[in-house]
């Protein structure tokens, strides 16, 4: 789902530090979301900036971008053993030297993940010549099974190859710190979707019109787990029960539409919307919930001025949902998730609060701007 906007360049390119020299940026896939971020990071390097990926398997279902309007683009053959899901996923990017050779940068970012094996081809590469490479990734979170002494060694043997790594969020800077990262090795770029909104939120009175609009947006996968929403809807008192309304498309719409039509009627698939054809239903909701994993929407909703209600995922959500904006909620929890959405909407003076503070947050903390900032000032230190 396109949610992205345009990014103003001049004002932000002449307040904001670049990169004096050719950056290279390694990927295992290029989304289709990540786009609009390497375009504007190109821009903030004086010498550019050439991104590397490849393609994912088809059971992923990535959308992936085929283009960068100011970043070069390189695809790279991807050679994957096993499903990316498998604890014993690998991947081969063909000819990942070549590339390097022939863009020649000053400084590299890849993935910080030691699965992708010719990431150490590129390291000795550039290691060889002087140049500082910088791990990029979610974060070491704690392994299990009978291969966990050997993955753990094979993690750090490669994260401690690397001249620093950047991570998405504050838990992830501390996953590393704790593995044994240098914590002046690690910095945080916190993960970011959209750009820094330029409109001003609408304006929402202290009160409901009629029913409150409850709003999910995203792709229909049963991982969205939009069942937990529908339930806990129904199990509102009456005077609480809200207009659902769910914007997206996707494999498991029919089998939600069904569901809803037995458990929630009042629920609305208005189908899969991009770009402005989203704005009037943000601007018409009271809440924006996400019961799955996910969450690409979450940071365009709050542009929107909406509190939000996600269920705890990876660690990159945070540092943006926080009990002044909103709430997180475990995974899978149908009790909590319901507990919460009927305390989100008993309170609407708070509620209006709330998406005060989403706002501000997306404005001055995270943002696409942001998070370049926070690469150059990475790249400056590890050089």
């Amino acid at each position: 789902m396109n949610l992205q906007s345009p990014i103003p360049d001049t004002q932000y390119l002449i307040a904001n530090p670049q990169f004096p020299g050719r950056l290279a940026l390694q990927q295992r896939v290029l989304p289709t979301y990540r786009a609009p971020f390497f375009d504007l990071l190109a821009r903030s390097c004086e010498g550019g900036l050439s991104v590397f990926a490849g393609e994912p398997r088809l059971v992923e279902g990535i959308s992936t971008a085929t283009h960068l309007d100011s970043a070069q683009f390189t695809p790279a053959r991807n050679w994957h053993f096993r499903d990316p899901s498998s604890k014993i996923y690998l991947c081969w990017q063909e000819d990942i030297v070549k590339w390097l050779a022939d863009w020649d940068p000053d400084a590299l970012i890849l993935e910080a993940n030691p699965r992708y094996l010719s990431n150490r081809l590129a390291v000795r590469w550039m290691h060889e010549r002087g140049r500082p490479v910088l791990g990029w990734g979610l974060g070491a979170p704690p392994l299990g099974g009978i291969l966990t002494p050997m993955r753990r060694r094979n993690r750090l043997s490669y994260l401690h190859s690397l001249d620093g790594i950047l991570a998405y969020s504050q838990r992830g800077a501390n996953e590393y710190r704790t593995l044994g990262v240098s914590p002046e090795q690690v910095f945080v770029a916190t993960n970011a979707a959209m750009p820094r909104p330029e409109r001003t939120p609408p304006s929402r009175p202290n009160t409901f019109d009629g029913q409150p609009v409850v709003l999910f947006v995203g792709r229909l996968q049963a991982r969205k787990r939009l069942d937990i929403l529908l339930r806990a809807c129904a199990a509102m008192p009456k005077g609480l029960q809200p207009r659902i309304v769910i914007v997206g498309d996707g494999p498991a719409r029919a089998q939600f539409e069904k569901m809803a039509a037995q458990i929630y009627p009042h629920a609305e698939f208005v189908g899969g919307k991009y770009g402005d054809e989203t704005k009037p239903y943000f601007k018409a909701a009271d809440l924006f919930a996400l019961p799955g994993t996910g969450g690409l929407a979450v940071q365009q909703a709050m542009s929107y001025g909406l509190p939000v209600i996600v269920a705890k995922g990876d660690g990159t959500q945070d540092d943006l949902v926080r009990p002044a904006n909103g709430w997180q909620v475990p995974p899978g929890d149908q009790d909590a998730f319901t507990n919460t959405l009927r305390e989100a909407l008993s309170d609407i003076p708070r509620l209006r609060r709330l998406g005060a503070e989403s706002y501000r947050i997306v404005v001055e903390e995270i943002n696409l701007e942001e998070m370049v900032s926070a690469f150059i000032a990475a790249l400056k230190t590890a050089k």
